[in-house]
């Protein structure tokens, strides 16, 4: 493994240490020997052992939290959970670390993570199988996630290397005439990442792979569901060169998160969860910026101009990938009335071809959702609906965390499954027969994050692009589809900021400016020179 030292021109190679203290969890590894460890247990299918990396060292002191694998139902993971002085250790650190990592070029962050990027895909079979036992979910969805690492990490190189400045025009009114003035984006200090569980492996790439290109060290705060695959990605950004005071991972519940957004060394937070501990960040973070990717009620619109077979088809594999927890999924279709019943029938046809089951098997389409709470939701919001009076097509069922994929037609409007975000396996499909009325029921939600539309109308596209109150609009596909170098992001209860590298930068640095008084780079006379006489 090789770390950048401050006050040093080139990497300093050193040599892995692994100790391990028997009776606690007082442990403590460097390298390659950290991630190795979790790859070989989750091969052997032991309880893969998740720890914090604080001050350069892997250890933890704190309780340990197990995680159970929603398929297999046994522990496969556990995770110390921080305790008050780690917390501060942690936030010390960082603290402390801050002016050292932004000395460090561009180009080398830009080495580390395109190295990064090499290892993550070197590493793809093993961390997708750690993936897919942790969450449950397919692990060939598992393997694409972490394609999708792989390429986030690459895509912040690129934009590691493309920070720059603006020499800004300001001789252009009279009041900057004799002067010069330049910016530049600097680091902003600390981030703090909270990622997610349902992508915990890509969206932490996003999060703390943006924040290193910036110059950042971060804090990062790991899902309780996710805590193995977490410590895996952190590894792998060690084992790729990342110095060890670019960042700090900590586990816990929302106690943790809570203190870190109040830490005062933290300048920026970028987190991704429910509206609802969405605006628990925001009052704990007070005057730090935040970037918030928030929750979702995603809709689909089907015109009557549309390849009905088509639609539902892509609808159908992108309304239960990863069982539907995602904040985009497929939640709402509304299919104009006179392609209703054809679409619904090869929509049906599509749901019934999906393999649900083991998420180690290739072949399986559907895993496990996160618990078993968040399977009998499916069951719970399905069942109201069938009582106001819409029909269960399929599914409304679960086995322990596994959610058979559930379709409702024709529900209420006021019904969960059509008000509320369902973050699981279950689609609900409607009619309309009016364009700018289907228009005003997808905005009826609170939520604003991404929508789809099948259609070849230029005209509705471009209605729909300007009415729709998201913050992006996919067309001829579903709302869930995702390049993770566009930026992404919603309104309203949604949240605010873009989580895509280039813009995630934006947020993770601040715009300095310097002003030459006198001194201008410009033509600084306010009248032509007279002529001799």
């Amino acid at each position: 493994m090789l770390t950048y030292c401050h006050g040093l021109s080139a990497p300093v190679r050193y040599t892995p240490v692994h100790r391990a203290v028997h009776g606690n969890h007082q442990m403590v590894f460097s390298g390659d020997v950290m991630l190795q460890d979790l790859l070989k247990a989750a091969d052997q299918n032991d309880v893969v052992e998740a720890l914090p990396y604080i001050a350069g060292s892997w250890g933890g002191e704190g309780p340990p939290t197990d995680r159970t694998g929603p398929y297999l139902r046994r522990i496969v993971s556990r995770a110390p959970a921080a305790t008050e002085r780690e917390i501060g250790t942690a936030v010390a650190q960082a603290g402390g670390y801050a002016r050292q990592m932004a000395g460090l070029a561009p180009a080398a962050r830009a080495d580390i993570l395109e190295t990064a990027s090499r290892n993550a895909l070197a590493h793809r079979d093993r961390l997708a199988r750690l993936l897919a036992l942790e969450l449950g979910k397919p692990v060939k969805d598992s393997r694409t996630e972490i394609e999708r690492v792989a390429s986030t990490f690459a895509v912040c190189a690129a934009e590691a290397r493309r920070i720059d400045g603006e020499t800004l025009p300001v001789a252009g009114w009279n009041t900057g005439i004799g002067n010069t003035a330049f910016t530049y984006r600097a680091p902003a200090g600390v981030a703090l990442a909270i990622t997610p569980f349902n992508a915990p492996a890509n969206l932490l790439a996003h999060k703390l792979g943006a924040s290193f290109a910036a110059g950042n060290t971060t804090l990062v705060k790991a899902p309780p569901q996710a805590p193995a695959i977490s410590a895996a990605v952190v590894a792998l950004l060690l084992d790729s060169g990342m110095p060890h005071q670019a960042v700090q991972l900590l586990h816990g519940g929302g106690d943790v998160g809570a203190a870190l957004c109040a830490a005062d060394p933290v300048s920026v937070i970028s987190f991704t969860g429910s509206a609802d501990t969405g605006a628990a960040v925001a009052r704990a973070a007070g005057r730090k910026r935040l970037a918030l990717e928030l929750g979702g009620n995603a809709a689909t619109i089907v015109c009557e101009d549309a390849d009905a077979a088509a639609a539902a088809k892509i609808s159908a594999r992108t309304g239960y990938s990863n069982s539907g927890q995602s904040c985009i999924s497929v939640q709402r279709v509304y299919v104009h009335r006179s392609r209703y019943a054809e679409f619904l029938d090869a929509f049906t046809a599509e749901v019934d071809a999906l393999v649900v089951g083991d998420p180690l098997d290739d072949r399986t389409d559907v895993g496990s959702m996160v618990d078993e709470n968040a399977a009998e939701r499916v069951v719970a919001w399905s069942s109201e609906a069938r009582r106001l009076g819409a029909s269960v097509i399929r599914g409304g069922t679960r086995d322990g965390a596994t959610a058979a994929p559930t379709i409702v037609a024709d529900p209420p409007v006021h019904a969960s499954v059509v008000v509320h975000e369902v973050f699981g396996a279950l689609v609900a499909v409607l009619p309309f027969d009016d364009f700018d009325t289907v228009l005003d029921q997808c905005n009826a939600s609170r939520y604003g994050l991404q929508a789809g539309l099948f259609t070849h109308d230029i005209t509705r596209i471009l209605t729909a692009w300007r009415r729709l109150e998201v913050g992006g609009l996919i067309v001829n596909g579903t709302s869930n589809f995702r390049l993770d170098h566009v930026p992404f992001g919603g309104v309203k209860d949604s949240g605010f900021g873009r989580e895509a590298p280039r813009w995630l930068i934006e947020d993770y640095t601040v715009v300095k400016t310097l002003v030459l008084r006198g001194l201008s780079i410009w033509g600084d006379s306010r009248e032509l020179p007279k002529e001799n006489a």
